[in-house]
């Protein structure tokens, strides 16, 4: 007997939780959404020279489940991109080496650290107390701009 109920639709896989990173020549900054892809928060700032930064990354995204990289990109104010952008794509083209089941997406993190650093102002955070969070806060905004493009 046939019946009208709808076959259920595959739903695509989630992106969600995502991993975003903010690499720096000292310092890498992680942060990752939650499992709905609703809010993303700060996670670590790892030292870009100290123990293996790719094995730390790869711990956080394993043990958080990542579904998603998402690597911010250092872009010219007119879209093309210099020198950072090519020791951003270096580290993130190791990432992938390190990580090559886990997609891989850039956003142009532009203002990124400065967005952060006036939210971590308005939250009474003074300058000199920033600097170990700042990355993280950074890496939050770069997945900010990711989820609202997704969305």
């Amino acid at each position: 007997m046939k019946t009208n109920i709808p076959d259920p639709i595959d739903p695509s896989p989630s992106p969600h939780p995502a991993l975003g990173v903010d690499y720096g020549d000292s310092r890498i900054g992680v942060a990752a959404t939650d499992d709905f892809g609703i809010m993303a928060h700060p996670v670590e700032t790892v030292p870009a020279h100290g123990k293996d930064p790719l094995l730390r990354i790869a711990e956080i995204a394993a043990m958080r489940k990542i579904q998603t990289l998402v690597v911010g990109l250092p872009l010219r104010l007119d879209g093309s991109e210099g020198d950072s952008a090519k020791k951003v794509r270096k580290f993130a083209k190791t990432l992938a080496n390190t990580l090559p089941t886990i997609p891989m997406i850039f956003v142009d993190e532009t203002y990124t650290t400065a967005d952060a650093s006036e939210k971590l102002r308005e939250a009474g955070r003074k300058a000199h107390r920033q600097k170990h969070i700042i990355d993280q806060v950074a890496a939050v905004e770069i997945l900010n701009r990711w989820m609202a493009e997704i969305s």
